[in-house]
């Protein structure tokens, strides 16, 4: 899988998705990510699609069935540096990524999880 990176921080899976992401890569990482959240236990999941130009409806419902898989395991999906390109595209394809939280950036996404305690360093 080479067009997304997953890294742990504070027990929070980061996940960095690529502009060349291509259908098949999407799917492998809908898979990774599932077992990467088992393993762990990782309690939330930031999703940075930043480098994304466009997202088109299939990517956007791996997306929505990510964030459904991440919930059913216990974790928490927000997405990241989402363009307004990007947001305007959904809503005009009718894809609103309900169960998904959006921040502006991975640093606003992990502060709420600070918040919300679903962080390793959320008790002190």
């Amino acid at each position: 899988m080479n067009a997304a990176s997953i890294y742990s921080v504070e027990g929070i899976l980061l996940v960095s998705i690529r502009a060349d992401i291509a259908d098949s890569d999407i799917i492998d990482l809908q898979d990774v990510l599932s077992q990467r959240i088992a393993d762990t236990g990782a309690r939330g999941v930031v999703i940075d699609i930043a480098e994304l130009d466009i997202v088109d409806t299939f990517v956007g419902r791996v997306l929505a069935q990510v964030t459904s898989i991440s919930k059913l395991l216990d974790a928490e999906t927000y997405v990241v540096g989402m363009r307004p390109a990007v947001a305007m595209t959904l809503v005009e394809l009718g894809m609103y990524l309900r169960g998904n939280r959006t921040a502006l950036t991975l640093s606003h996404a992990l502060a709420r999880m600070r918040e919300d305690g679903l962080t390793d360093d959320s008790a002190g």
